[in-house]
């Protein structure tokens, strides 16, 4: 059984009053997961910086 049909079925014995609990972890990582990819977008930014801003660049996209 994988990892989503082992998560289905834990899900299915779950109570009722617990769901919105269950809910909102799964929220709670998909929010994670785009903070650290946002994050990461954000550090390597500064690094990539020095090569968008050379006039090389500039030519390259200049007819797009």
């Amino acid at each position: 059984m994988g990892k989503k049909e082992l998560l289905k079925s834990e899900i299915e014995q779950v109570p009722e009053n617990l769901l919105d609990e269950v809910l909102d972890f799964v929220h709670f990582l998909k929010a994670k997961i785009i903070k650290e990819r946002l994050n990461t977008a954000i550090a390597s930014e500064s690094s990539l910086k020095k090569d968008w801003l050379r006039t090389e660049e500039d030519e390259a996209w200049q007819g797009l």
